[in-house]
């Protein structure tokens, strides 16, 4: 399960980064996942689960973008999305078409909270 590897990552560059910020706390990590990348979105969201369940992150939002697989036409320069394989475009039927998305892994957004100003970093004393 590569999934547990990637939401890892994901962790390790939410410390690397909240460290860049000294009194702050992560509140929501975003992620994009291409269509054609072979990564389960709810496996990733359960790994990811698992290794902050209990330590300080565990209150961080995971949030995924899914994005889809989209194609340019060598022909005609339309850019569209693959729908059912077909990756002829839709403009002019032609097949050379070369792949421009749907195979993004990457982190695309870290949200943090100053201490103090938020609820997400605060314990209850009740």
């Amino acid at each position: 399960m590569h999934e547990l590897g990637i939401a890892n990552s994901v962790l390790e560059a939410v410390r690397t980064e909240v460290t860049r910020y000294p009194g702050t706390y992560p509140v929501r990590v975003g992620v994009r996942i291409g269509e054609i990348t072979a990564l389960d979105q709810e496996a990733l969201r359960f790994c990811f689960e698992a290794i902050t369940r209990e330590t300080q992150y565990e209150q961080l939002e995971l949030q995924i973008e899914l994005c889809q697989r989209r194609h340019r036409c060598a022909a005609c320069s339309t850019e569209f999305i693959v729908r059912d394989y077909d990756v002829r475009c839709p403009n002019c039927q032609s097949p050379a078409t070369t792949c421009i998305g749907g195979e993004e892994l990457e982190l695309s957004f870290l949200e943090v909270e100053e201490y103090g100003t938020g609820s997400a970093g605060t314990k209850s004393t009740q």
